[in-house]
């Protein structure tokens, strides 16, 4: 009998799975909707547009790589298998995915907190985490709820990554490594490495800080005069030029990176440490998550605002499933996460992309570039791609964005300022899950405070405010308007404030009218139960005018239309609002045996019958 029931239910909840992928269906490969009515001008176009973002990508890549601490083609092979990999499955057209400034210093500031966590070697089993849990994520339609996360968190968190990033990188420019007590992570939180750089000022060389002052005006003076260009990678070579020749005629030293070949771009498969797999994957499973969460809210961000400028609808969840698929071809090829980037998606669309072939495009070419140049970053200075990486940083610090969230509402201020300074004084994956955790508890707060109005017939029949409070027309009867959300955080004090309106001595009926009240649930449910004990034992009666079909049938299946009585509760009727506080008015004085109050009810003359 016990293994009937138990394939019983293993057969439903299959049945009940498969039900759930069938309606929440994602397409395997919608890259093939591009080429219907695809034009040799829109290939154009699309090449174009590819090479414009390969020649950023590749530079940033190395960019990001930095940040992390990783070896450059970590960042290199990243922007080539991402950009073309994504494209296949992505529901957007302009979006390239690669790894990003956030993505990138968020992995660093959890491995500098955990030192004895050889970033390397759980690189590919991390990666391959992150893509999982998207992939999961996407069919199971988690993209919905990222609707629901605050503006003023991410802007928060993007402020607070970008000053870290500064900080840390002035080491390069400055050419020294920064020296504190307790060790090497010790420099890891913005204050130590903040502190340990200033000490460190007596001891900064002068060829890299030199280097790195030219680097800066290059790149300001080519940001200035031509907006159009690759700046970036312009100002990399022309820096790496200048640092060649003053190294060879000037006698000038600088620190450069390592060069790679293609022995090193070879495939990975993650693996599990001499500790096994299950204490990698918990060692693992916060910062994984947090990298995961990271990057679908990039790529969302980013995909619904190049989505708004071509009007363009595109399925989060089917871009969700892209970067999960894109980050699991990142684990078996020797890359980090990657996420949906600002920068090369707006570069892609600005510069005319028509299809998804475009990031193809350039994640080839990335790959053609690291195949042919992976020995030449034996001649690229740390302190060049360091001042450029400031720069980058800089321009995600957006004045106008702070200043909107830090003057809109004194919720959206805190959630600011209060994910900027965990990010500096926590690791990155647990800041933006206190500003999140913040941002929603703000809301509750909020939504968890119903608005209730007492009203009163006029002598016209409508039904309005109260002229003056605690003042009836009839003293025994009690409207009250209930306007918001009646869910769990509102329970209690919708009671209470029912209560203190039944202190008045004269009082024997409250009518309640839940016409726009919404969301109820078991706790306002129970707390709507124990407010009509309350009113019994005081020999009083509670009855509901206005309830919605919604209202309605939650109080019908909990049972509390019973304890209510059906002939106290009076359903909305859309074409006469008024109509069921009227009744609920007449069965008031039903229960009291008096006419005292005249009823009357408003209704529009120019509508067929009063009903």
């Amino acid at each position: 009998m016990k293994w009937r029931r138990t394939r019983l239910i293993a057969r439903n909840a299959r049945h009940a799975l498969a039900s759930f992928v069938r309606d929440n269906e994602l397409d395997p490969l919608p890259i093939r909707k591009d080429f219907k009515d695809y034009s040799l001008a829109g290939f154009k176009a699309d090449a174009r547009s590819g090479f414009n973002v390969a020649l950023l990508s590749f530079t940033q890549g190395m960019a990001y790589a930095v940040i992390a601490e990783l070896p450059i083609y970590y960042g290199i092979v990243t922007g080539a298998v991402a950009a073309i990999v994504a494209p296949l499955f992505s529901g957007s057209r302009h979006t390239v995915l690669g790894p990003t400034n956030a993505t990138a210093f968020m992995l660093f500031s959890y491995f500098a907190v955990y030192p004895h966590l050889y970033m390397l070697a759980l690189m590919p089993l991390l990666v391959f985490m992150v893509g999982a849990m998207l992939v999961i994520g996407a069919y199971l339609r988690v993209a919905d709820l990222i609707q629901f996360i605050s503006r003023s968190v991410v802007v928060g968190y993007i402020t607070a990554a970008a000053v870290l990033i500064i900080v840390n990188q002035l080491r390069h420019v400055m050419g020294v490594d920064l020296q504190v007590e307790g060790g090497e992570t010790a420099a890891r939180t913005f204050v130590s490495i903040l502190k340990s750089t200033v000490e460190a000022i007596p001891r900064m060389h002068r060829d890299p800080a030199i280097l790195g002052a030219l680097t800066f005006v290059i790149w300001y003076i080519l940001s200035r005069l031509f907006k159009t260009l690759p700046v970036f990678a312009i100002t990399l070579l022309l820096v790496s030029v200048i640092s060649v020749v003053l190294r060879l005629y000037a006698g000038f030293s600088f620190e450069t990176f390592e060069a790679f070949s293609l022995a090193d771009l070879k495939p990975s498969i993650p693996r599990f440490s001499e500790a096994g797999m299950f204490n990698d994957v918990s060692q693992l499973l916060g910062v994984a998550f947090s990298v995961a969460f990271l990057a679908a809210l990039e790529n969302s961000l980013m995909s619904k605002t190049l989505a708004s400028r071509v009007g363009d609808r595109p399925d989060m969840n089917q871009d969700m499933l892209s970067v999960g698929i894109s980050n699991l071809a990142c684990s078996m090829t020797g890359g980090m996460p990657a996420s949906g980037s600002l920068t090369r998606s707006s570069l892609n669309f600005t510069s005319g992309a028509v299809s998804r072939l475009s990031s193809v495009i350039s994640g080839v070419l990335v790959a053609l570039g690291a195949v042919a140049l992976g020995r030449l970053m034996a001649y690229v200075p740390k302190t060049a791609l360091a001042v450029l990486v400031i720069c980058v940083a800089g321009s995600l610090i957006n004045r106008r964005h702070i200043r909107v969230a830090l003057r809109s509402t004194r919720s959206d201020a805190v959630v600011l300022v209060a994910t900027f300074v965990t990010a500096l004084v926590a690791p990155l994956n647990v800041a933006i899950f206190v500003g999140v955790g913040i941002s929603i508890v703000l809301y509750l707060r909020k939504a968890s405070r119903p608005h209730l109005t007492e009203y009163e017939f006029m002598e016209d029949g409508q039904l309005a405010e109260a002229s003056e409070k605690g003042v009836r027309p009839t003293p025994s009867i009690s409207i009250v308007h209930v306007e918001g959300e009646l869910f769990f955080g509102a329970a209690e004090l919708f009671r209470s404030q029912i209560q203190k309106t039944c202190m008045d001595p004269n009082l024997r009926i409250v009518i309640l009218r839940l016409k726009n009240a919404r969301h109820l649930d078991a706790t306002s449910v129970l707390a709507l139960e124990e407010l009509i004990y309350f009113l019994r034992s005081t020999n009083r009666d509670l009855i509901i005018s206005g309830a919605t079909k919604e209202v309605y049938r939650v109080l019908r299946d909990s049972g509390l239309v019973d304890e209510v009585g059906r002939s106290n509760i009076f359903l909305n009727s859309p074409r006469r609002p008024n109509l069921s506080t009227r009744n609920a008015l007449l069965r008031a004085q039903e229960l009291l045996g008096t006419t005292e109050a005249d009823v009357k009810i408003f209704y529009d003359p120019s509508k067929k019958s009063a009903e």
